[in-house]
């Protein structure tokens, strides 16, 4: 089955803060074919309107990209977005636990999983990478509801055998015996993969963090999921639990977690020495802005990180996170490098939603931009949807026309989208060229 769409279209084909502008294509007016769900070609609309026999579905002054990425997001504490008064750690006994204790009840977390599935399409998220918690039925119900929309989510039961309240915990052997099953039920069905999820070292033991090395030694193809150095009093407890390593990634190295699949949510705290290991073994950190800014964890440096070459990606990390929107995730990342005295580039913003977080999640094969063959994830953005959008956009729009002033212009409206946009601006969702949200009904 063939289909067209035709709009304004803009993706990556690589990353713009090493190519430039020869890393993105732009459509004044474009047109995007996709057949049985897949990108079959991109391009202008005088090129390939003449060759189309079928109808088109045209979007008059909305743009096109790519499905946006989000590379960790806790989808068990969407009940609790928006909770007072705490840092990193307080903040967990406080709200996180007792709201991912509900999870037990499969109808619970099942409702919780189909509303958080809502949400992301709203927002114009395609794949995520996401936390479940210790209950394999939260991974069952969240996998039901990614393929029941066909959308591509990469998830996993959390592993968590000390310092959290005991209706929490599982064991070293239940939460490795727990996790092959689900590996075993999930991974490579549809859409969906899985990733061995420890929360965090302080609340896994030595014990259980190899057992969870040896689930990545015994299924290659899967994921780890963990966070690392998000707070300063979490860094100075990984050092008083684990006085054999030599820094808070060594904890994770030493069990053999690191890797082109494994993915560090936050690096808030990282020391060179951390930055050269990560790089060397390909394994990529998970830039929270909204969720350091809101637990008050610190500036990440971003700088750094691209100068140790390690792939980065963007996470919404609800609920410390205080959006699902990429678009305010990229606007909170971009002051958090200003109050660094750092720029960071509406472009690269973009890319790091889009082709970059792919990447981030070893996924460019599949999803990220347009290129021939690539699953057809995209979102329809009307760039006007607010009185203040449209008022600031007026003029700005009319200069994208002008191949002289393209670049500029792009980079102003991509920038102001970053900065004042939300999920208003997205009026829908395509998952595989099947509309799987519009704004006001499917």
């Amino acid at each position: 089955m063939l289909q067209a769409y035709r709009a304004r279209i803009f993706h990556f084909l690589d990353d713009p803060s090493v190519l430039g502008k020869s890393a993105w294509q732009y459509f004044e007016d474009g047109v995007l074919l996709i057949e049985d769900g897949r990108i079959r070609e991109v391009g202008a609309a005088k090129e390939l309107m003449p060759q189309l026999n079928i109808p088109v579905q045209h979007f008059p002054d909305r743009l096109i990209v790519p499905g946006f990425v989000d590379t960790h997001i806790h989808y068990p504490q969407m009940e609790m977005i928006a909770a007072y008064g705490d840092q990193l750690l307080s903040w967990l006994q406080n709200h996180t636990f007792p709201t991912e204790a509900k999870f037990a009840d499969e109808e619970y977390a099942a409702g919780v999983a189909s509303s958080f599935m809502d949400e992301l399409l709203r927002n114009g998220t395609t794949t995520a990478l996401v936390f479940g918690t210790v209950h394999p039925v939260s991974v069952d119900v969240l996998f039901r509801e990614a393929q029941r929309r066909g959308a591509r989510m990469i998830a996993g039961k959390v592993l968590m055998d000390r310092h959290a309240p005991a209706e929490l915990l599982d064991t070293p052997q239940q939460g490795y015996v727990d996790s092959r099953k689900l590996i075993e039920k999930w991974h490579g069905v549809d859409r969906l993969q899985y990733a061995v999820t420890p929360r965090f070292a302080p609340t896994s033991t030595d014990a259980q963090l190899q057992r969870a090395g040896d689930l990545l030694q015994e299924y290659p193809g899967v994921y780890l999921h963990t966070h690392l150095a998000e707070n300063a009093d979490e860094v100075e407890w990984v050092k008083q639990l684990f006085p054999a390593a030599q820094n808070y990634l060594d904890v994770y190295d030493q069990a053999g977690l690191l890797g082109r699949r494994s993915v560090f949510a936050h690096g808030v705290h990282l020391c060179d020495q951390e930055c050269m290991r990560l790089k060397q073994t390909d394994s990529v950190i998970a830039h929270c802005p909204t969720s350091n800014l809101f637990l008050g964890s610190g500036l990440f440096n971003l700088e750094k990180v691209q100068q140790h070459q390690v792939r980065v990606g963007l996470g919404t990390d609800v609920g410390a996170g205080t959006s699902f929107s990429l678009f305010r995730t990229m606007g909170e990342a971009y002051k958090i490098q200003q109050l660094r005295n750092c720029k960071l580039d509406p472009f690269y913003a973009l890319y790091l939603a889009t082709l970059g977080g792919a990447k981030a999640l070893d996924l460019d094969r599949h999803i990220g931009n347009f290129s021939r063959g690539k699953e057809a994830d995209f979102i329809v953005l009307g760039a006007q949807a607010t009185p203040l959008l449209d008022f600031r956009l007026r003029h700005l729009l009319d200069r994208l026309k002008l191949a002289e002033q393209q670049e500029v212009a792009l980079r102003d409206l991509f920038f102001v989208l970053q900065t004042l946009a939300d999920d208003r601006v997205v009026e829908a969702t395509y998952l595989m060229g099947k509309c799987a949200y519009r704004r006001g009904g499917v």
